[in-house]
């Protein structure tokens, strides 16, 4: 009886086996990858007193660069909305030849690094790329503008907001899809207000991380930007300027409004997804 009563306890405070080692390693995982160089660069512009951080707050400079980093990753998030919808629609409902070359293809920029993106973006698009020659010709100028970083941002963005919806897609019921036709809904009314309810959690999840990821991509944003201060530079150069400059106050300043900055987006964007699974649910109900 006292041997079941120590096996009936041991099992209560270890329910899962080796559940303390793998604490422990996540915790550690953790504490060491995330909350040790968060805490540095948290207090790092605080050391050197109230001065640096004053002068960050007066560097118009860096709020150019932040704007410029917030508006094109919005932007390219936005524009990856239904260009992603649209793609993950056509992998999981529409059996087209090479669908698996193309749902391959689609995780190529996780896999590729960042400077070869910008490298073969800034030849396609500059003044005598493959499509750059013809669209200059339209006055349409895409490398060392804006509009070349909002294309670098979309190009790393998409998968996120397919790799989002795809797995939801393919769990959704067929039968409301066809009580929607039962019921005399055309295709484009299931699709308004059958699917894309459904996918709307998804939808925002994606485009969170796709903003996230455009705010601090810096690799394949350089050599199509133009890296023109108040107009074409973001704010990851930016630090990098500074550190160039030996200006270590300055580049963490910079790194740490940007880092407040980030959070509270990503704050937004969960509430945003929250409120909208919430609201799906109580709708079902």
């Amino acid at each position: 009886m006292a041997e079941a009563t120590l096996s009936v306890r041991s099992r209560t405070s270890d329910p899962l086996p080796g559940f303390r080692l793998a604490l422990f390693s996540t915790l550690l995982w953790v504490g060491l990858i995330v909350v040790l160089p968060l805490t540095a660069l948290i207090v790092r512009p605080w050391q050197e007193g109230l001065g640096a951080m004053t002068m960050a707050l007066h560097d118009g400079r860096m709020f150019a660069a932040l704007r410029v980093s917030f508006v094109t990753a919005f932007i390219a998030a936005l524009i990856n909305v239904p260009v992603g919808l649209l793609l993950t629609w056509t992998l999981v409902r529409v059996r087209l030849p090479g669908r698996r070359i193309v749902d391959a293809l689609i995780d190529l920029p996780f896999a590729i690094p960042t400077a070869v993106t910008g490298i073969t973006l800034a030849t396609l698009y500059g003044p005598q790329g493959w499509l750059g020659k013809p669209l200059a010709h339209l006055g349409i100028s895409i490398a060392y503008s804006t509009a070349g970083i909002v294309v670098a941002l979309m190009f790393v963005g998409l998968p996120f907001i397919v790799r989002s919806v795809e797995p939801v897609l393919r769990g959704l019921p067929p039968e409301q899809e066809e009580a929607a036709g039962l019921l005399g809904a055309s295709s484009w009314q299931t699709v308004w207000r059958v699917v894309l309810p459904s996918l709307l959690p998804a939808t925002v999840s994606g485009f969170g991380l796709a903003f996230a990821r455009g705010i601090g991509e810096y690799g394949s944003v350089i050599f199509i930007a133009g890296n023109q201060p108040f107009r074409t530079e973001i704010a990851p150069l930016l630090v990098v300027v500074r550190l160039q400059e030996f200006d270590y106050a300055g580049a963490t300043s910079i790194a740490f409004i940007l880092l407040v900055a980030s959070m509270l987006c990503l704050a937004g964007v969960a509430m945003l997804r929250r409120r909208v699974a919430r609201g799906l649910i109580t709708g079902v109900n």
